[in-house]
């Protein structure tokens, strides 16, 4: 008998093997059936998820986008005036077909054939070019064509020259073969009414590569680069909006460009075009300036400040007022109707996308909008700018102020002396109304408005402030000047706004210029407090006029699309609301009744307005006296708002107020003040005249 150690028959061990590899076999078919798996759900992913971007990765590796600008959309007056507009020019590109870099073998051996082009290409300019203008030399060219691809990517193709005339055109399409690479390409020049309508605030524009200086153009400039967004891509010679309306609407002027696919060589050496997606062109801007307001406004300023040069104001006259500013902003709507700064110059200049240097240095820093910016607005002798004191065009706010810190009532009595002291017994210091003038008896505190008062603001307002709060009625009295729009944004949709600059400083910091907080009140209560711009002032004027709603200015109309169609309307669009009496309001409107019957003599309405003449200290000449005149029309039914600002030209009554009227006039001509605009009045009077005339005739 024999015995085995595992206690099992070899019957037993050989069926255990058996099943081993049985299971072995299960399990190598099992896995290779799920490797199977995956690799058919991998290749069903590639095959119908992954397969575009697959391709088009490819693609792109053959393939280059080369952008395609737009046709950039016009800026019209409210009346549909073309402002701003592009006319088609065409310009000799050459895409290079064969490497010419210097540093490279191939370049060296074929740079000859390129120079000898330049030299050809210089040769028709010269001879097909427009007389008395410089023709390009074959260095010009050379460096036109960047064949060591310092600024443009190889395939990229290059402009030699913009605006070909008609000879040159031919002449270029006639020797085509002569010029390897080379093409005719359609596009724009910017230009501007000749009549320089508005044009800080229209703004200007240069070629895409000119815009380092801007922030606003940063993600463009890096999209650009990228390449990842065809139809987004700028070129580097395309126009773009650098200031104005022209900047602060570029993606609406613009339009959304198109982009040509070519392929490439391994040298970066375009082939053929594959596809090409074209640009959409721009939309069309509407302004809320109406071209004939905004044009007399001008002449208005123009006018006043020749006339300054030579009449006698506040005692002598005023040669060095040589700047002037005014904005109209309509009181139920926003809409800014005219917005001058002068002096102005020609946009034209920029038309091509960058200015010559003998015509920028014309400019004298008038490129600017004085009306919303201080900064390079243009200056007086006396480096003036746009942004003065307001002088006495502050107190009906200043009484607001008193009359809602019950500081007195609508019917408090004040007798004005003339005088009015403030400071530490033994150390006060004196103010004085305007030439010294005492008033006497008021019966309400509208009587200080209409005539002015400095002692009454000092002694009811700025003291009184101080008294209640002690330091801290600085601040109160910032926050009573932020609410009416002193000091902080307008909310226009227009670059680079200035926000102002409070003299009076904060309770914690009073500017060592103003000495004390005392001080600081006393001296901003009668408007030698802050210095604001004229859009400011004028949005101040209409809070005046509505009764506390700070209404945003509207300086674009509507929006339409190349068919005309409207994609945005713009509407009536209240900031912010503040809650005072009616009372206060009534006595307001009163008040504002100063003495211009000599600039608004024949006016056919009753209107409220306040002069004002803010002095201003220079090295050379002690104080200088800055005209300023705020008003609103019809007083009791308040249609448009008007402020006008004349650095160094003396009494606003005399200096800013003539302007005022003129631009009233104006929009009573195109508008009408009472809602009948005056110029239809005259056209159907005239057309009744001839029909009668006519109708005579005719028996």
């Amino acid at each position: 008998m024999r015995f085995f150690l595992s206690g099992k028959s070899p019957e037993e061990m050989e069926q255990e093997s058996k099943n081993s590899l049985n299971l072995r076999i299960n399990m190598f078919f099992f896995s290779t059936f799920i490797i199977f798996c995956v690799v058919i759900v991998r290749l069903a992913v590639i095959q119908f998820v992954e397969a575009p971007t697959l391709t088009e990765k490819e693609a792109n590796q053959n393939t280059k986008n080369i952008p395609l600008p737009p046709d950039r959309g016009n800026i019209r007056d409210a009346a549909g005036v073309k402002l701003a507009y592009s006319q088609p020019v065409q310009s000799l590109y050459i895409t290079l077909m064969k490497d010419y870099n210097a540093n490279s073998d191939k370049g060296k051996k074929n740079r000859p054939e390129i120079e000898d082009m330049a030299k050809r290409m210089a040769a028709a300019f010269k001879t097909f070019g427009n007389p008395g203008t410089k023709p390009m030399t074959p260095e010009d060219v050379i460096e036109a064509m960047d064949l060591e691809s310092k600024r443009d990517s190889g395939y990229t193709p290059r402009r030699i020259k913009s605006d070909l005339n008609k000879k040159e055109i031919q002449y270029f399409m006639e020797h085509k073969s002569e010029f390897p690479g080379i093409e005719i390409i359609e596009e724009t020049l910017r230009h501007y009414d000749p009549q320089t309508v508005a044009v800080q605030t229209v703004g200007y524009v240069k070629s895409f590569k000119r815009t380092e200086s801007l922030k606003a153009y940063d993600k463009a400039r890096q999209d650009s680069k990228d390449g990842t967004k065809p139809d987004e891509t700028y070129t580097k010679d395309e126009l773009v909006g650098f200031d104005g309306v022209e900047l602060s609407f570029q993606d609406e002027l613009r339009g959304k460009n198109g982009y040509k696919v070519v392929s490439v060589s391994s040298a970066n050496i375009p082939e053929e075009v594959v596809d090409i997606v074209p640009p959409v062109k721009g939309n069309d801007v509407w302004l809320t300036i109406n071209k004939e307001v905004q044009l007399k406004t001008e002449q208005a300023i123009k006018d006043q400040l020749e006339w300054l040069h030579t009449h006698p104001v506040s005692g002598r006259t005023h040669p060095e007022a040589v700047t002037g500013y005014a904005v109209a902003m309509e009181v139920d709507t926003g809409n800014v109707v005219a917005m001058a700064s002068i002096p102005d110059y020609d946009t034209n200049i920029w038309k091509t996308g960058a200015s010559s240097t003998e015509d920028f240095n014309k400019l004298n820093n008038n490129y600017q909008n004085g009306a919303i910016t201080p900064l390079s607005s243009g200056k007086s002798k006396h480096e003036f700018d746009s942004a003065v004191l307001l002088g006495s065009t502050i107190k009906p706010l200043s009484v607001l102020i008193g009359l809602k810190e019950n500081l007195f009532k609508t019917t408090t009595p004040y007798t004005d002396t003339g005088e009015a002291f403030f400071g530490k017994e033994g150390h006060q210091a004196r103010v004085q109304n305007s030439q010294g003038h005492a008033y006497g008896y008021f019966r309400t505190p509208a009587d200080a408005i209409e005539n002015s008062s400095n002692v009454f603001m000092v002694d009811m307002v700025g003291n009184a402030l101080y008294k209640k709060y002690g330091k801290k009625g600085v601040d109160v009295w910032n926050k009573y000047m932020e609410e009416f729009g002193l000091g902080v944004a307008t909310g226009i949709d227009l670059p680079n706004e200035w926000l102002g600059k409070k003299e009076y400083g904060t309770s914690e910091d009073i500017p060592k210029s103003v000495g004390s907080a005392q001080a600081a009140l006393v001296y901003a209560s009668f408007g030698q407090g802050g210095k604001y711009t004229p859009l400011q002032l004028a949005q101040y004027t209409v809070m005046l006029a509505n009764e506390g709603e700070r209404i945003k200015p509207q300086i674009v109309k509507k929006i339409t699309d190349a068919n005309g169609n409207v994609v945005k309307q713009t509407k009536r669009e209240v900031l912010s609301r503040v809650q005072f009496d009616p009372s206060y309001w009534k006595l307001i409107r009163r008040g504002m009744n100063t003495n211009v019957s000599a600039a608004f003599a024949g006016f056919p309405y009753d209107f409220a307005r306040k002069t004002g003449t803010s002095q201003q200290a220079s090295r050379e000449d002690g104080l200088i006296d800055n005209g300023v005149f705020i008003a609103y029309a019809p007083r009791n039914n308040p249609k448009l708002a008007v402020a006008v600002v004349v650095p160094e030209g003396g009494f606003g009554s005399q200096s800013a107020a003539p302007i005022a009227r003129k631009i009233f006039d104006a929009y009573d001509e195109v508008y009408g003040l009472d809602g009948v605009p005056k110029k239809q009045l005259q056209n159907q009077a005239g057309l009744d005249t001839a029909g009668k005339q006519d109708s005579n005739k005719q028996q």
